[in-house]
């Protein structure tokens, strides 16, 4: 069994590679298309093994995947499935999350730079608890007001969904809320 089965959409190849490339260098086993589907191979036949073969799909999110027909296929096939874990979206690009996918969590990548990206990638995949291994820095500086808590768990006015904003690290850059699961 495979861990990951890579769903994108040609012209998203590069990310999709970078992906595989991270994931298998952490020790997992991917399928891709670009380096699994082989001269002479059966298209439709390798999709419907990868994603049957893979515990999860990871689905490379952007306007060109939403526009894709196979790639809204292998998504879909992944909803479907008993198991409400198996998908894992990726977004690798600005774009809506809508319909059924507005409510899966997803790994955004949008903006990072490089070294940020490999590590939301890889935290995003990593089951379990996001819990981290020092205490959270107590929230109120001398003179601001304190954090109401759970800000960040209400929905967005407006996009109507419900995010989730992790910060990176209370010293990173801007696009560090951006590379979190939301």
């Amino acid at each position: 069994m495979k861990d990951f089965f890579i769903s994108y959409t040609s012209a998203d190849r590069a990310w999709a590679e970078w992906i595989a490339w991270q994931l298998e260098n952490a020790g997992y086993a991917v399928v891709i298309q670009a380096w699994d589907f082989r001269p002479g191979s059966n298209f439709v036949a390798e999709m419907h093994a990868g994603l049957i073969a893979a515990e999860r799909v990871l689905a490379i999110l952007s306007p060109r995947y939403f526009a894709s027909r196979f790639g809204a296929m292998e998504w879909q096939a992944m909803l479907a499935d008993k198991s409400a874990d198996k998908l894992l979206p990726v977004r690798i690009e600005a774009c809506d999350v809508e319909g059924l996918l507005r409510g899966i969590v997803y790994i955004d990548l949008v903006d990072a730079e490089e070294a940020t990206a490999k590590r939301c990638l890889l935290d995003g995949v990593t089951r379990g608890r996001a819990k981290p291994t020092t205490a959270p820095a107590f929230p109120r500086q001398s003179g601001e007001p304190a954090a109401r808590p759970y800000d960040s768990l209400a929905p967005s006015r407006a996009s109507g969904t419900s995010r989730i904003a992790i910060p990176i690290s209370r010293g990173a850059k801007s696009n560090s809320r951006k590379c979190a699961t939301r």
